[in-house]
C-alpha cells in the first residue's frame, strides 16, 4: 500500500474513503457538460477544504470517488459537502436539469451513500484500478 501520510498543524493521518452515491431514482446525468460541472464542482470543494481526491468517476448513473480528508471532517459530513454543493452548482448552472430528469424535488441526490474504508483486503491500488476502469 501507497504511503501517503498527511498532516495538519494538530493531526497525522492516513485515512482513504471510496464514496459512492447516485442521483435520484438513479436517473441518468447522459449531458457530459453536466457530469464535467459535477467533477470540476467536487474538486474545487476537495481543494478548498485540503482534501486529496485520488480517483473520480462521474458516470451517468452514480458518482465514484477515493478520497482522502483530515480527521477533523466526519465521512457523513464530507459526503453532505459534496453532495450539496455539487447539486447547488448543477441546478443554477442548469436550471432545466430536474425537469430533464424528471425529478421535481431540490436536491439532484438520492439522500443515501455507499462508503468504504481501505484496509487489508481492500488496499488503495484494488479502489483506483476500479475507479480508473469504469468507464472502459
Amino acid at each position: 500500500m501507497t504511503n501517503n501520510i498527511r498532516k495538519t498543524h494538530h493531526t497525522t493521518y492516513d485515512t482513504k474513503y471510496h464514496l459512492v452515491w447516485s442521483p435520484k431514482r438513479r436517473r441518468h446525468i447522459k449531458r457530459p457538460e453536466v457530469r464535467k460541472t459535477i467533477e470540476d464542482t467536487i474538486k474545487e470543494i476537495a481543494q478548498n477544504h485540503d482534501m486529496t481526491i485520488e480517483e473520480l468517476e462521474i458516470s451517468e448513473d452514480h458518482v465514484h470517488i477515493f478520497i482522502s480528508f483530515p480527521p477533523r471532517y466526519s465521512i457523513s459530513k464530507v459526503v453532505g459537502m459534496l453532495k450539496s454543493i455539487s447539486s447547488s452548482v448543477v441546478q443554477e448552472n442548469f436550471p432545466d436539469i430536474m425537469k430533464d430528469l424528471r425529478l421535481w424535488k431540490t436536491n439532484l441526490w438520492e439522500r443515501g451513500f455507499f462508503v468504504r474504508t481501505v484496509g487489508d483486503e481492500v488496499t488503495s491500488d484494488i479502489i483506483k484500478n476500479y475507479i480508473k476502469h469504469l468507464s472502459n
